[in-house]
């Protein structure tokens, strides 16, 4: 059972991940239309018939066909982004009703078709005929398609949304919407806020504002109230590390309109949504009651952007629903936490990690993590970008942290950006993407570096990045004299590789988390293997935490118990990529029998062990 709700989780983030991934590239146009209603309809800020003409080309051409565009190329880059917007013209002029639910349907769908036809036709085409044979394959799909939607896809969306607004409209008049808080809420954590706003209630909401000059449907989701409630919960009666990062992120949510961040804060105490949808239903109530409404959706949801696309006479109601929504939550939140037995906010790392997986669950396989030196030698480094589905949110924070601590290094000359994997350019040098998506990003840029991460928050990461481009043309040896110790001692093999570890660290070969993968590993499989040597190294979910393949080698005399064997000789290693099995392959050459470690252990020469260990 939970298999299958996990499967159906990933499938519904998925799904939401490409209708949002076709609508908030777009956000600048539709904030751009909201805008102008606001300030120039008949009811706005300065009324003015002349411009105010402007509202309804955009609404009913402009917006889809920037969808449909989008959806296309997505599916298929920029031939896919043409034919999507062609077909989409169809299900535009084929209904009388703003066609978003249309455009989102036939842009994929029409990116699709043409990548199947240009399947069919590879290779098969004469040299010196390609232009034309594309450009009317193109011409030729595109009738097709156009009609369609024109006679098909068009008239069936505009029923579905008539039965959706119907719906949505029966709702609002029996007073049932700030009940939609329950399911809102919930969905929000599970990263199905932007599927939600934008690709449900946005064109429900945008078909009401069209006849109703606003929605209250837009307001819905965006409510940054909610969210800062909870965290100012934290703020006051949270512990640890939850009690310190609360205010900071209180202020990325509230002000920079960022939701994912508070996530974490209701995953790791779960009974804390109540105080989230506790938090709406109050202020969906007031937005209800005042029959408020938004004129173009809120994007990102902070108390700014709600406010800029707010109706001239609803300024107060919104402001007064979302100070209400804040302080329910606040209150509920609070007294959630004060009467917490189990002090967990300790576990908030835990709760990131699951945020994480939850956001990513069903991606593609984890690669290594570190960026390995060899591959910046002798390479210039002029753009870095970080990456994610829709290239906003925790992609736009990381790439914030990130160019912050490049200019503090001094490293202005590298441009830093954050994009929407599908938007990646050819030429860009070194790509941050979360773990899971980083096999689609190598796909859409095989010759970039790729850097992943499980957290796009994680100082530490960009901390490391900006080292190694600032010592990037430096070489690490593998094996450094400084790193042959002699007539050590140790109480046990749990000392002896925190002192391993200590070295590779220091050293900038691993990052600190590369020890516990070493322990684990002796948990797992011990790593003495006879006649007194041990070979303690970490297990394959730390393999991501090495950054140069490195070797610490250790003399104990009078040896170490390690499991049912004395140890004489310890050889701690850390090797990137294939270059672990290569230096095991060494050191299996190199200590081939015990009489040659007794001599290494009896000599205890350093310019001896360092041309053992290094010699090809």
């Amino acid at each position: 059972m939970g298999e299958s709700s996990s499967g159906a989780r990933a499938k519904l983030q998925k799904f939401g991940g490409v209708l949002s991934g076709m609508v908030m590239p777009n956000i600048g146009a539709f904030i751009t239309w909201g805008l102008i209603t606001a300030i120039f309809l008949a009811t706005g800020w300065f009324p003015n018939a002349y411009i105010a003409k402007l509202i309804s080309p955009m609404l009913t051409y402009l917006l889809p066909i920037l969808i449909g565009y989008t959806g296309g190329k997505n599916v298929y880059g920029d031939r896919g982004g043409v034919i999507g917007a062609a077909a989409t013209m169809g299900v535009v002029v084929g209904s009388d009703i703003p066609m978003f639910m249309g455009a989102m349907i036939m842009g994929p769908v029409a990116a699709i078709c043409m990548r199947k036809i240009d399947k069919l036709l590879e290779g098969k085409i004469k040299p010196g005929f390609e232009m034309i044979v594309n450009n009317y394959s193109c011409g030729i799909l595109g009738i097709l398609l156009v009609l369609a939607a024109y006679f098909g896809i068009g008239p069936f969306v505009q029923a579905l949304t008539h039965v959706m607004s119907s719906g949505v409209s029966f709702i609002i008049e029996h007073g049932w919407t700030p009940f939609a808080s329950v399911f809102i809420e919930p969905a929000k954590v599970l990263f199905l806020n932007n599927a939600i706003n934008h690709g449900i209630l946005g064109p429900l909401g945008i078909a009401q504002a069209a006849e109703a000059g606003k929605s209250i449907l837009f307001i819905l989701e965006p409510n940054p109230g909610p969210g800062v409630g909870v965290l100012l919960a934290y703020t006051f009666f949270g512990t640890g590390i939850a009690k310190e990062t609360a205010p900071g992120v209180a202020i990325i949510h509230a002000f920079g309109g960022i939701h994912e961040p508070y996530f974490p804060f209701i995953l790791m105490k779960p009974q804390m949504i109540l105080a989230s949808i506790g938090g709406a239903l109050a202020g969906n109530f007031v937005f209800q009651t005042f029959k408020i409404g938004l004129v173009s959706t809120a994007s990102p949801g902070s108390y700014f952007s709600v406010l800029s696309v707010t109706s001239k006479s609803d300024y107060v109601p919104v402001i007064c629903g979302m100070l209400l929504s804040t302080a329910v939550s606040f209150a509920i939140g609070s007294l959630i936490l004060k009467m917490s037995k189990d002090k967990d906010e300790d576990s908030l790392e835990n709760a990131i990690a699951q945020k994480d997986q939850m956001k990513t669950e069903g991606g593609g396989k984890v690669v290594s993590s570190a960026i390995n030196r060899k591959d910046l030698k002798n390479k210039t480094i002029r753009k870095v970008y970080v990456a994610c589905d829709a290239g906003m949110g925790s992609s736009a924070m990381g790439a914030s942290i990130l160019k912050d601590k490049m200019k503090k290094a001094g490293l202005t000359e590298i441009e830093v950006k954050n994009v929407a994997i599908p938007d990646l350019p050819d030429d860009v040098d070194i790509v941050v993407t979360h773990e899971s998506l980083t096999e689609r990003a190598r796909v859409q840029c095989p010759n970039a570096i790729h850097r992943s991460v499980d957290n796009f928050l994680s100082n530490q990461v960009y901390d490391e990045l900006v080292e190694s481009l600032i010592h990037k043309e430096d070489e690490i040896e593998i094996l450094q004299k400084k790193n042959i110790l002699l007539n050590q001692s140790f109480h046990d093999s749990k000392e002896a590789i925190h002192k391993i570890g200590e070295i590779l660290t220091k050293d900038g070969y691993v990052s600190a988390e590369y020890t516990k993968g070493m322990l684990q590993r002796e948990k797992e499989s011990p790593t003495n293997i006879g006649n007194g040597i041990a070979i303690p190294h970490g297990t394959l979910e730390v393999k991501k935490e090495i950054k140069h393949s490195g070797i610490v080698v250790m003399v104990v005399p009078e040896g170490v118990k390690w499991n049912d064997d004395t140890v004489y000789l310890i050889v701690g290693i850390a090797g990137v990529e294939q270059e672990h099995l290569a230096i095991l392959s060494n050191i299996a050459l190199v200590l081939n029998s015990k009489e040659q470690v007794d001599k290494i252990v009896k000599n205890q020469k350093i310019e001896e062990i360092y041309d053992l260990f290094t010699k090809k």
